[in-house]
């Protein structure tokens, strides 16, 4: 890889991890932040969040061009291998031709040599007959002369003898002409071995040209392998931060829309109206008085001015206590210094209800309920003045007035 790229590289690194502390210091926002204040935090998010998806869009990029790179050396690498094989079967029949010559030129050296030993043999023969002939002088010429019968006799003894001798010239010289083929035959042949060795050279220097490429090929795929590991390194790891970031917005989305209800509730409550509600509610006793409605108030035993959430139906000691509303109890429990025995119920529309003072409960947390199941009876435990149900309702978690729903 180039040293470019290597530094894109760094650079993309550098970019994330300024991401991640970015993200890391984000302002921890306080409990009683305003929706707009959660917005802007939810803004800042996902501009981080678009910088880190344009640094992945970029190292995906990058990923590709290496891949397309690693896809290229491949393909190389597949022809240079099919060259090889090419040359590595044609070296095979070279060499197997060199061969194939090398014995032919042994075997024409052999018919060579006989071919030369047959003219020695013949050379050496005609030389003995003229020597002897030689040897012998006029008188064997002579004796060939008077030992003829005839004239006639004498023409056909001296007509041998030149046949003789021109038959051993014809011999010698048939045998210079065969010995000169088979030399230049054998000529031939060393002359072909010898081109043949040097196209056996040139293939041999070209497969190992073809291989030192291959191994070049080799090395850069493997830094192509080792740069697609960073990269998708990378990729994953601004992946994983992205989750991270999402998670944290659709939180913060889920609190700017709690803060936003609870804006609204404080605005209803300012202009003294309730959240509407499509679901039918039921009263949770039966004979009861009102003696004292949602709203601020001077505490009956504690003598301070503070806000009423519900209302306090006063009836008998022991009267059963419903249901308003289908719903999963949240809370059956005892509180000494203000509810008593009491149970909250959570009806999953974002509505909640309380009943507190009970002399007990018959309901369990976690427990299911119906619409106008029996939950406990009127009592007088915890703060209290007397016999009376404090009933109260919740939507979102702020306490609305129970009379805009019975």
């Amino acid at each position: 890889m180039s040293k470019h790229r290597e530094i894109t590289v760094r650079s993309l690194v550098a970019l994330c991890l300024a991401a991640v502390m970015a993200v890391s210091i984000l302002p921890v926002p306080a409990d009683a932040a305003t929706s707009g204040e959660i917005q802007k935090e939810i803004d800042a998010l996902e501009e981080k969040n678009k910088a880190i998806q344009a640094q992945i869009d970029a190292v995906r990029s990058q990923y590709d061009a290496n891949y397309n790179d690693m896809a290229d050396i491949v393909n190389r690498k597949e022809a240079i291998d099919e060259e090889i094989a090419l040359l590595t079967d044609k070296i095979e029949t070279t060499n197997a031709q060199i061969s194939a010559y090398s014995q032919l030129i042994a075997d024409t050296q052999d018919e060579l040599d006989a071919a030369e030993e047959e003219l020695r043999t013949l050379s050496e023969q005609h030389r003995e007959r003229i020597r002897a002939m030689e040897e012998g002088g006029t008188i064997t010429y002579w004796q060939v002369i008077f030992e003829a019968n005839s004239f006639t006799d004498l023409l056909d003894r001296l007509n041998m003898m030149q046949e003789i001798s021109e038959a051993d010239q014809r011999r010698l010289q048939e045998m210079r002409i065969a010995s000169d083929i088979v030399a230049a035959t054998r000529l031939s042949l060393e002359s072909e071995k010898t081109e043949l060795e040097g196209t056996w050279e040139e293939l041999t220097a070209a497969e190992a040209e073809l291989e030192e490429k291959r191994t070049e090929s080799d090395d850069m795929l493997r830094e192509l392998e080792k740069k697609s590991e960073e990269y998708q390194q990378l990729m994953d790891e601004s992946e994983a931060l992205q989750d991270e970031l999402m998670q944290e917005i659709a939180a913060k989305e889920k609190d700017l829309k709690q803060a936003k209800y609870d804006e609204y509730l404080a605005k209803l409550a300012l202009q003294g109206e309730n959240p509407p509600s499509n679901a039918s509610w039921t009263t949770p006793v039966s004979g009861y008085t009102i003696t004292s409605p949602f709203g601020m108030r001077t505490h009956p035993i504690l003598g301070t001015k503070r806000m009423h959430n519900g209302i306090d139906m006063a009836c008998n000691q022991g009267t059963p206590i419903y249901a308003t509303r289908a719903g999963t109890v949240t809370v059956a429990s005892y509180q000494a210094g203000g509810a008593g025995y009491y149970v909250s119920i959570n009806h999953l529309d974002g509505f909640s209800s309380i009943y507190m003072h009970m002399t007990r409960y018959v309901v369990s947390k976690g427990q299911s309920v119906t619409q106008g199941q029996l939950i406990g009876y009127v009592g007088s435990t915890g703060i209290s003045t007397g016999p009376h149900l404090h009933f109260g309702i919740s939507y979102g978690g702020t306490y609305v007035n129970p009379m805009a729903y019975l």
